[in-house]
Formats: structure tokens, sequence, C-alpha cells
């Protein structure tokens, strides 16, 4: 086959299977729950499979090698998000064994080394590969073509039985990640590089597109309501320049978060990462050469918008027994309380805090506009206790007040939410949970003052256990010692730390608790409220 023949087969080839992808995008994006439930993974491989159709109707490609390099630099800047980064490198994998084939055509023998190169290159590409995703598809049709190659069947032949072998691959992924399992769902990257392969069967067979499968009618509670992801933003770019070292740019990143991508070459490097620090990686891709096709996207927002979507389809369906609403200051905080409501009920987040106290009118407002029967109200600071109480006895429906007075110990609260039960039933079962919780606050003095007989002067820390003043001084260090230790002075299993807006160091902390408090489990979470710059509590 003359390279116009090459061309034009491509052409059609990646045109079949963009086209078939564009018409399951929407199900794919609604399938999508890992690694995390953003709702975009049809978008990305169709935004990425766009590019590599770009990339084959621009080309000047003068061989067969060169047209496969151009194919494969396409996908690579083009990529976007986890699954098209990683489609990118099944893109490579293929081309770079397509584009030293000598023969006239493509074969099954030839297919088969190609989808192992891709599959090869996909695995090579994920630091710690997880089965139950796009990884096992492209894996499983990889041992499929080989298992076929030695029958030599038609290209046309082989690719119907890599369909049938990629369903069934699909349909093992929640098998194989407990995710997905619990979400009722496959897996979407999967599901999206299937449409792609099923497109590109039916190209080389001569056959129209199948209709474009039925998005999901009944996904269920748990595949709908998913917590946040640990880190809030996906950031993609591209560093170009000579020498790129992948390892050591792999190392620096992976201090910033997860879902970790580092493909390319040592002149073009792909990079992706989810973290709470976009300008970090970007100025570590910015140390090593140039970046470009900068993409950073909220993926908290992203899930809270794939939740509403989904909903919205299931207009009929009745509302909670019971929401929450929350009064919460600080981004990581209220990404926290988002995440505990995520599976099991409505939940409404009221800014507010120590020196930000929301109205009654405010707190009435939210309790009104939520869609549940009844609502729990977490006031998280005794200042608002009242205003909550008066909320309450305005309200159109029934809301219990439970008596929160940190945002420890309504987090500590919210573990015992269940949007089916009554407020009532709610509210019993969360004010049991509070009688095990005990919360502290480190933070600075912004006046001299004597408390409980102890001496704190202007802008030294200040630290307190259940709202009494236990320590004060000049290090941050000392004084968050001694209300960790008085939290701990009773058995306790679990210390949770929330860093403020202005965070303290913790390492030096963190140390003397670990040698004094073996036995107690330490989470330390990104709170961001403002004034407090450690919020504690031990259950």
């Amino acid at each position: 086959m003359s390279l116009n023949g090459d061309l034009e087969a491509l052409q059609n080839v990646v045109g079949a299977a963009l086209a078939s992808l564009e018409a399951n995008r929407a199900r794919i994006d609604d399938l999508n729950v890992y690694p995390v439930p953003d709702g975009d993974t049809g978008t990305n491989l169709t935004m990425t499979v766009r590019a590599v159709d770009e990339a084959v109707d621009s080309t000047s490609a003068a061989s067969r090698q060169s047209l496969a390099r151009d194919v494969a630099r396409g996908a690579l800047m083009g990529a976007r998000g986890n699954s098209g980064v990683i489609f990118s490198q099944i893109v490579r994998g293929a081309a770079d064994v397509l584009g030293d084939i000598d023969g006239p055509v493509i074969d099954a023998a030839s297919m088969a080394r190609a989808l192992r190169g891709a599959s090869d290159a996909a695995y090579r590409a994920v630091r710690r590969p997880v089965e139950g995703t796009m990884l096992s598809v492209i894996r499983e049709l990889a041992e499929e073509a080989e298992a076929q190659a030695s029958a030599q069947p038609l290209l046309a032949e082989l690719l119907v039985r890599l369909v049938e072998r990629g369903e069934a691959a699909v349909a093992r992924t929640p098998d194989q990640l407990q995710v997905l399992r619990d979400a009722g769902v496959v897996d979407a990257g999967g599901a999206g590089l299937l449409e792609l392969v099923r497109g590109v069967a039916a190209s080389i067979n001569g056959q129209p597109l199948p209709e474009a499968r039925p998005i999901e009618e009944r996904l269920s509670v748990e595949a709908i309501h998913q917590e946040l992801s640990q880190y809030k933003y996906c950031t993609v770019f591209l560093i170009e320049g000579k020498g790129l070292d992948r390892e050591t740019l792999e190392d620096e990143l992976e201090q910033l978060g997860d879902s970790l991508l580092v493909v390319g070459d040592e002149n073009a490097i792909k990079v992706h990462v989810h973290t709470d620090d976009p300008g970090a990686a970007l100025s570590i891709g910015t140390r090593s050469g140039t970046i470009d096709r900068i993409e950073i996207a909220n993926m908290h927002e992203q899930t809270q918008q794939r939740e509403e979507r989904l909903l919205s389809a299931v207009p009929d369906a009745p509302p909670a027994r019971t929401g929450i609403v929350a009064v919460v200051a600080g981004d990581g905080n209220r990404a926290l309380f988002e995440s505990l409501a995520a599976s099991v009920g409505p939940i409404e987040i009221v800014e507010g805090g120590q020196t930000m106290n929301p109205s009654t009118a405010d707190l009435l407002r939210a309790a009104q506009s939520i869609g549940a029967d009844e609502v729990i109200l977490l006031p998280n600071n005794s200042n608002i206790i009242l205003a909550a109480e008066h909320a309450a006895a305005h309200a159109d429906r029934k809301v219990e007040v439970v008596h929160a007075d940190s945002i420890p110990a309504g987090l500590a609260a919210m573990v015992a939410y269940d949007g089916s039960r009554t407020a009532a039933e709610n509210a019993e079962q969360m004010r049991k949970a509070l009688e095990t919780v005990t919360t502290g606050e480190v933070t600075i003095a912004s006046r001299d003052v004597e408390m409980n007989g102890i001496p704190i002067r202007k802008g030294q820390w200040l630290g307190l256990a259940d709202g009494a003043p236990v320590a004060g001084g000049a290090s941050f260090e000392e004084v968050a010692t001694v209300v960790v230790d008085t939290l701990l002075a009773d058995s306790r299993g679990l210390l949770t730390l929330l860093t403020g807006e202005d965070e303290a160091p913790l390492e030096a902390l963190l140390e003397r608790i670990r040698t004094s408090h073996p036995d107690v489990e330490v989470e330390v979470q990104e709170g961001g409220q403002p004034h407090y710059h450690l919020l504690l509590s031990a259950e």
C-alpha cells in the first residue's frame, strides 16, 4: 500500500473511532467514578482522539515511520486528563510498531504486535498500575489478538473478536476494582477504549457505526453520590525542551499529589497530576523547559456538577428524608463536610466561623432551600448556636440543631448522619457521636489576657481544649503539644489535625505525638480555616 493509501485508511479509521466515541461521550462521562468522580473521562478521551484526527489531517509525512511519529505526537500534544494521557501512550506504543511494518498491509500478526506495544507502553506510563481500568482492557485486547494471530484471521475478523473480548473485559472491571463494585458501574476509561475499538471494527468491516449505547437509566445512588477527591485540581501541561529527564520530573511531582503521569521523551513531556498546588507543579515544569497547553480543572466543582447533572435526570426522585446545613470556614473543611455527606444525603454549606457569624436569616434560608423533608443544623461554633435555634424555630419544616461547637466536633457528628433517617433519629445518633469526641484549637492571642490562671500576651500562641485555655507561649510546638496531651489524657484511638489558612509547621509536633502516643492513629487534613492555625479532635 502506498503512503497515500496508508493515510487515507488511517483517516477513515480515526474518523470512525472519533465518531463512535463522540456518540457515547455523555454515557462515559456519567460512568466516571475513578480515579476521581469528575465526570469528564468521555470528554477527555474525545478531545484527545480529536487531536489525533487533526494530526492525521494535517500531516506532511513522507514515510510510514514519519506518519506514525506525527500520530503519536498529535496524541501526546492533545492529551486531556488522566484517560487522555494514558490513551496517548496506547497510541504511541501501537504507532511505534505499525510505523516499522514493511509489508503493504497490516495483518492480524502485526495488529497483535501493535496492541502488545500499546499495552506495554500504557503500563509503563503509570507508576502504580491499577487493574480494573483501561490498562486491563488494553492488556486483554493484546492477549486476544496474540491468541488469534496464529490462525491468521483476516483483520476484519480479528477486530470483531477484539470487540467481543473488549466487552467482556469492560464488564469484568467491577470485579477488579472495589470503587467500581461499590458504585455499581464499569470503568469509564475502559468503556471509552472499547468504543474506539468498536468504531475501528466498523470502519474496517465497511459497516455503519452501531447506535450509541443508552446512558444507564438507573445509576445507583452510590454511583451518583461520590466522595470528593483528596486533591482539588487536575493539572495537565506540556514541557518542551532538550534533554528532559522524565524520572527526575516524576520524583519531584510525586511530592505534590497523586494520579501522576509523566510521559513523552527528552524533547516533549506531558504531565498530569492531581494536586492542591498547580503553581508548584508548573514551577517544576518551567525549571525543566518551556511549558505550554496548560489545563487546570477544579475536580471538586466537576464532581458536584456531575452529581447535579445525574440527579437532574431523575426529577421525580423523592427528596431525602433529612438534609444537613453546616456552618463551615475554609475550603478544605468544606470539602470534608461535603465528602461525608456525598453518599448519604444533601448538604448546604453556610460560610461562617469565629469572626464571621452567619445570621438567623442566612441559616433559615439554607434550611428551607435544601432538598429534604427535614433538616439537621450544625452551627460548628458556640457563637452560632443561638442563631441556629432561632432559625429552627421559624423554619417551614422540622429542624433539629445538633450543638457542635467547633468544626472538628461537626465532622465527628457527620459520621453518624444518614439522610434516609428522620431528623430526630439523626440528631440522637449525632449527639451520641459528639459525646465520644474532644476538641482543641491552637491560635494566636489578639490581646493580653489571663485565662484559667494562664497569662497570655498578645501575639503569643494560645491553646484550648474543649473551649478552655490549657497553654500559652511563644512556641507553637510546645503549646500544641499541651493541647494534644490534654485531648489524649483519656483513652483515644484517633487524633485528627485540621491545618489552617495560615499553616504552622507540624513536623516536630507530629514526631512528638509518635513518640508520646505511639498507639494513636493521626490524620492530617488541610482545613483552610482562618484565625485557627490548627484545629484538633480526638475520638
